[in-house]
């Protein structure tokens, strides 16, 4: 079965700005983030899957236990088939080498960083909102190229401090250019992450020739 069966929406966007694969949260939908994405690149095109996992009918990227428990052998097989969907969207769309960036929210935060630590062929930069460590002890690999921007509360009681700070350091560890924002709410997206996000955004698009 092709990757590409997986359901998704594909907007067109300027050939000059960057491809934003939206990954929403669970029993989200390939529309949940296109806003967010509007905000944070105008011109972006949008790649919006939807996540493949059925949870109570709740749509989500990978199988979990419980609350805050992952299934992490489910992690690495989705994180890989995600990639493979990135990879085959590229010819689909015709996307050449245009950036592809992942911009995630909790469930899909969570996807887009497992896909960065294990197929950086594939995904190279992730905007994570409300993101916890995905995969206790994902491989070394050489991570130079990537870029990781995570935005995470303070009171957040479904992605704790303590396990962002484990991501960050994996990340790291792996030599990736990792940029933290915090703010003092709980499970969300503020505004001042986004327009954080949209900085960060353009930064790279600088640092690119």
């Amino acid at each position: 079965m092709s990757a590409l069966s997986l359901q998704h929406r594909f907007v067109e966007g300027s050939p000059d700005e960057p491809v934003l694969l939206l990954l929403h949260g669970t029993g989200g939908s390939p529309e949940d983030l296109v806003g967010l994405g509007r905000e944070i690149s105008p011109g972006a095109a949008l790649l919006a899957p939807a996540g493949p996992v059925s949870e109570n009918g709740m749509a989500r990227w990978f199988r979990r236990l419980r609350e805050g428990v992952f299934d992490h052998e489910d992690v690495v097989f989705r994180a890989g088939r995600l990639a493979d969907f990135v990879l085959e969207a590229r010819e689909e769309y015709q996307l050449g080498t245009r950036r592809v960036v992942a911009v995630g929210f909790s469930n899909g935060a969570n996807i887009a960083a497992a896909t960065a630590l294990l197929r950086p062929d594939a995904l190279t930069e992730v905007v994570a909102f409300a993101a916890m460590l995905p995969v206790p002890d994902p491989p070394m690999l050489d991570l130079a190229k990537t870029r990781v921007l995570l935005s995470n509360g303070l009171r957040d009681p479904l992605a704790p401090l303590v396990s962002t700070k484990e991501l960050v350091a994996k990340l790291e560890e792996r030599s990736a250019e990792v940029v933290t924002h915090q703010h003092p709410g709980g499970h969300q997206i503020t505004r001042e992450g986004v327009e954080v996000a949209r900085n960060w955004l353009h930064e790279g698009h600088a640092l690119r020739p």
